[in-house]
């Protein structure tokens, strides 16, 4: 409410080795020496810590190999630390090492181009302060790293060592891990165990396994690697037995299932090629388990398969062969056929020797963490880059840019595992990488999970379920090579300081949050959808809007335009038309539909097995058809003097296995490939001022409206239940969007059906359903899609729509501010929304509806805490000023009488 005294800052504290960034209201502080980590993340108004435990500030996985982005180990309970504690924390093994930092101010990742009405304070790039941490990726992650220390080997050549351990099924008598005298050779049924165990040295950070999958036909007991801890058994094995349904490696941890697959291990079925012999790997370190495989051969080529959290202490044994689920000794029925796999060779090794760098050598690879923290909002913004100044390429697989060790929201002391669980109250965490949604929490949910933390051995809940460790990751990829000489740059977290559990309070502070990072999204222009695309007809239109003060005009779905002719006299007979809606200020677009269609040829995605795409189908970009109907689209714009695009709908994250070189390599890189196309485009019609209706949430990079959110096929129900369900849309949408961010729809003609009684036309026998649509509208500040082929038939109509119009823009930046939620349409009460704004000259504006057929007079307290009133309040309405006074708790009582069917707004000022 009054940001002007939270202003940030980055400060450095030389004694203790720290860096801080903070604006009053949140602060994250860093250790910087003699290790890297966040060692403080707290509300500063609330002095609430967010976090429990120290974790690395993120993770790259190189060329196949994980890195950790700082870290600190040993704190001795993940509950908490001390100050006492934090002096003994070691620097992460392994962990890429800080070795500087800058600092600055926010920088703009691509231009806004204001060629409209905004919000008054909007700004860009937000005000604030900005750091930037540099890690060195070691030689070794470029070239190899120094060679290990072998602390025992067995190649299986001879009898069977007395120091395994065998443990076999009693299914049947032949079930044997020395099958003929052959030592690590398995005979047994495909679901039945058979494993051998030995202990490991407590030095032991690598063990390699070579494994021989043969005849076997399991899954989940199909032979693998196993880690005995002091709680349990971590593991990986082959699936020979599964044929490209669900994965080829499978990970166990207490029982919980992951899968994996790589490309390069597939027979023509998908499943896992069983012609040749594998080597499985696990890499310790600190907190994780590296689990990676590699066929059998020289050269090893080591490829990612899991990253597990690593129980705490050392594992205490290597257990190789076939387990159940659990790592243990099990059976499943049926037992499955019988056949032979076998376990070729075990080596363990310890640590790596460090190479030194030749003196004066810059590192070939610098990770860069980078954050913003902005003025006035608990806000802070967190990327990474990975710039390659070495002489090689480098592919980074995979990108962790954030885990946190969350405080718990609940401690549950048991969990079902079908039940819902909370997510964090105190903080909220999102990135710009979004996509397949209108809501953020499905857009985000590929890359931003809350789950279990298994160090975490005192949490209340005994199967260490609780979900409390928040890691911001995409499932895929992002699988990109970066070339000598140039720079990776992530996609952004926003991470938001909660400071109550009030619905309302996290909801505006969400809604501001939205406005510093996209503040275009507070565009909110007046739109007609133009159902024809006669440009005759689309000029008599372009009239009607320049004559009511509507402000843009969009050629819309089944309009007969198309976007994709490129001729140069069709696209020259429509700059005409956009030159003439300019001379009239109304700004003309179009649509184009491209997630849901198929266009065949090879160009649509092909989504892996088990996966469906979210439409139905979906051209890849990275198709030849893609790209050319991308090149259309960049042609579209200067070519036409189009201002608005509508996008039905953008790429919405579906995942495409098929090489399209050389774009796309396949499954693993076709995700962050689409998405970066796609927000590069988005991001371009920003910089040239072009508004973007996108069903989809790309706000962050670029997009100004996604849907309100509305069920389509309810525009042919018959009008009276339209306004009711316009208003409850609204009062919905609004908790997760401002009331510019959202579109809604007023089917002037006929949509999905319904006939007459669903319709608007003709408008003059139905102008007083218009202007109660017109009016749920305006009133709470959102624009409507109004579709049809004209806004008026006759002079009334016209009247009445200019008339609703000059009252929106007369109360336009109120209106478009912010709203508190005082009561839901229920078609039997009053119901309403109050617009605030403590900046403007008038601080708060009602607008309450009845949705009745008859009048209604209620007494309703107004909260004007966050208009910033108190005190003496002066109300106006139907031109009369009343003074009021504001209790206690900034609210007042006020008298509401609102006629059948009508509508009433009064003000509220500072007196």
């Amino acid at each position: 409410m009054q940001p002007q005294g939270f202003k940030a800052s980055v400060s450095k504290n030389e004694e203790r080795s720290e860096v801080t960034l903070s604006n009053g209201l949140i602060r994250r502080t860093f250790q910087i020496a003699p290790g890297f980590a966040t060692t403080a993340f707290e509300l500063t108004a609330t002095g609430e810590s967010l976090i429990r435990a120290v974790r690395p500030e993120g993770a790259v996985t190189l060329d196949g190999r994980r890195y950790d982005i700082g870290g600190l180990s040993g704190q001795p309970n993940q509950a908490f630390f001390t100050e006492a504690w934090l002096k003994d924390l070691k620097p992460a093994p392994d962990a890429l090492r800080f070795i500087g930092m800058s600092t600055g101010v926010p920088v703009a990742p691509f231009a806004w181009k204001q060629v409209r009405h905004h919000a008054p304070d909007a700004t860009w790039p937000p005000k604030g302060a900005a750091v930037k941490f540099d890690f060195e990726v070691p030689t070794s992650a470029v070239a190899a790293e120094g060679p290990r220390k072998v602390l025992w080997q067995d190649r299986f050549t001879t009898k069977l060592d007395p120091a395994w351990k065998v443990t076999r099924s009693n299914a049947a008598e032949r079930v044997s891990f020395e099958n003929e005298g052959k030592a690590g050779e398995i005979y047994a049924p495909a679901n039945v165990h058979c494993f051998a165990d030995r202990a490991l040295p407590a030095d032991a950070e690598v063990i390699e396994v070579g494994i021989d999958a043969g005849t076997d036909t399991g899954t989940s007991w199909g032979p693998g690697l196993g880690l005995v801890f002091e709680d349990r058994v971590v593991k990986v094995n082959l699936r020979p037995g599964d044929r490209g349904e669900h994965g080829q490696f499978e990970l166990r941890d207490s029982g919980e299932e992951r899968l994996a697959k790589v490309a390069a291990f597939a027979a023509k079925d998908g499943g896992l090629s069983t012609d040749q012999p594998y080597r499985l790997r696990a890499r310790l370190d600190a907190t994780v388990i590296h689990w990676e495989a590699s066929l059998d051969r020289e050269p090893l080529a080591w490829q990612p398969l899991f990253d597990s959290s690593r129980p705490a202490g050392a594992p205490k044994a290597v257990r190789v062969g076939k387990t159940d689920r659990k790592g243990g000794a099990s059976d499943e029925a049926p037992n499955g056929e019988w056949s032979r796999s076998h376990i070729t060779g075990v080596t363990v090794f310890g640590a790596a020797e460090a190479k030194p760098a030749s003196p004066g050598t810059k590192p070939a690879l610098i990770v860069s963490v980078h954050y913003e923290i902005y003025d006035g909002i608990p806000l802070l913004v967190k990327w990474i880059t990975v710039s390659n100044q070495g002489t090689k390429p480098v592919r980074l697989d995979k990108l962790n840019a954030e885990t946190l060790a969350l405080v718990e929201s609940r401690n549950h002391a048991d969990i079902q595992d079908e039940a819902a669980m909370t997510q964090p109250q105190s903080l909220r965490v999102e990135t710009d990488m979004t996509f397949g949604s209108f809501d953020a929490e499905q857009a985000n949910s590929h890359i931003v999970r809350i789950g279990s933390d298994p160090t975490y051995k005192t949490q209340v809940n005994y199967e260490l379920k609780e979900k409390c460790l928040l890691t911001v990751e995409p499932v895929r990829g992002p699988s990109q090579d970066i070339a000598p000489g140039t720079t990776f740059e992530s996609f952004r977290v926003f991470e938001l300081g909660m400071d109550s559990t009030d619905r309302e309070r996290s909801s505006l502070a969400y809604r501001k949050m939205m406005r510093t990072i996209a503040p275009w999204t507070t565009e909110n222009p007046l739109m007609m959808h133009m159902r024809d695309a006669n440009p005759d007809k689309v000029r008599a239109a372009i009239d009607q809007c320049a004559e009511v003060g509507f402000e843009m005009l969009i050629l819309s779905f089944g309009s007969g335009f198309n976007a994709e002719n490129n001729d140069p006299a069709y696209l020259a007979t429509w700059k005409q038309v956009a030159d003439y809606g300019k001379s009239k200020g109304i700004e003309l677009g179009c649509y184009s539909l491209y997630a849901s269609r198929s266009v065949g040829g090879g160009n649509d995605m092909v989504p892996p097995k088990d996966k469906k795409l979210q439409f139905g189908n979906c051209p890849a970009v990275t198709s030849p058809w893609g790209q050319s109907y991308l090149a259309k689209l960049e042609n579209l714009f200067p070519a036409t003097g189009f201002m608005v695009f509508e996008h039905d709908g953008p790429y919405p994250g579906d995942v495409d296995v098929t090489p399209r070189p050389p774009l796309q390599r396949g499954a693993d890189d076709s995700q962050w490939v689409h998405w970066r196309i796609w927000s590069d485009f988005y991001k371009g019609l920003r910089e040239k001022g072009v508004f973007i209706n996108a069903p989809d949430y790309y706000y962050a990079v670029g997009s100004n409206k996604c849907g309100m959110g509305y069920r389509e096929t309810n525009w042919s129900l018959p009008r009276a239940q339209q306004l009711i369900h316009t208003r409850q849309n609204i009062f919905d949408g609004t908790w997760e969007k401002t009331p510019s961010m959202g579109w809604m729809f007023v089917p002037l003609s006929v949509y999905h059906g319904g006939g007459a009684a669903a319709t608007i036309e003709p408008l003059d026998e139905h102008i007083d359903h218009y202007e109660a649509m017109m009016l749920g509208n305006l009133a709470a500040g959102v624009q409507a899609c109004y579709r049809g082929p004209r806004l008026y038939d006759t002079p009334r109509v016209r009247d009445m729509v200019r008339k609703n119009v000059t009252w929106f823009k007369a109360n336009r930046d109120l209106l478009e501010s912010d709203v508190l939620h005082l009561r839901r349409a229920n078609g039997r009460t009053l119901d309403g929304l109050l617009h605030v704004n403590p900046a403007l000259p008038t601080q708060a504006l009602l607008a309450v509806f009845n949705p009745t057929d008859h009048e209604i007079t209620e007494t309703w307290n107004i909260p004007l805490y966050y208009a910033g009133i108190a005190g003496d309040v002066v109300a106006k309405s139907d031109g009369k000023e009343q003074s009021l006074k504001a209790d206690r708790f900034c609210r007042i009582q006020q008298e509401l009488k609102v006629p059948a069917g009508g509508f009433r707004w009064i003000t509220y000022a500072r007196k």
